[in-house]
């Protein structure tokens, strides 16, 4: 029986790694459930990009839905995601709210300026403080907040038109259902 235990030992070190094969096949990895989904969004007051003096906070947001988008321009994946945004964001029915995540603000303008841009407002994180509460790993993330300040929908990683199509116009379209009476 001795003799026995090796083998039995690389069966189960042989199952063991065909399971995690087999589950890495089935689950996108970069999908990582967000337990903010469906909890109040955090509180926040941060500057605009255009104007350092002028603030933006989760309360002043209250009333209508909104697309928070994490971009700054350091971030590579944002420059595949910016021209997406820039024709998806006028059918979305939603204001897009750029988030620019740890970034100098000139770098910001610069970079929105050779690129164009799609937001509404801009708001900026320099630190990244407020972004640990949002629980932002990165950039791109975007989040969709309903009227009431809750977060109803998180994307990591780059929004492509099959995702967009897919999963955040069906989000935007519960919230305008939810609405009505």
């Amino acid at each position: 029986m001795n003799r026995l235990l090796p083998f039995f030992g690389f069966l189960l070190l042989v199952a063991l790694l065909g399971f995690g094969i087999w589950w890495n096949t089935q689950h996108d990895q970069r999908e990582v459930p967000s337990p903010l989904i469906n909890k109040p969004a955090p509180a926040f007051v941060l500057p605009t990009l255009d104007d350092a003096d002028k603030t933006v906070s989760k309360v002043s947001m209250l009333g209508k839905p909104y697309l928070i988008n994490v971009f700054a321009s350091w971030c590579i994946a944002c420059g595949e995601e910016h021209p997406v945004l820039m024709s998806e964001a006028p059918q979305l029915g939603v204001p897009l709210i750029g988030y620019n995540y740890k970034d100098a603000p000139d770098d910001a303008k610069a970079w929105l300026e050779k690129h164009g841009n799609p937001y509404s407002v801009i708001i900026t994180d320099r630190e990244g403080r407020t972004a640990i509460d949002f629980g932002v790993y990165g950039a791109p993330e975007s989040f969709l907040v309903d009227g009431k300040g809750v977060i109803r929908y998180k994307r990591i990683g780059i929004l492509t038109p099959e995702i967009i199509e897919k999963e955040l116009k069906p989000a935007i379209a519960a919230l305008a259902k939810e609405v009505q009476p």
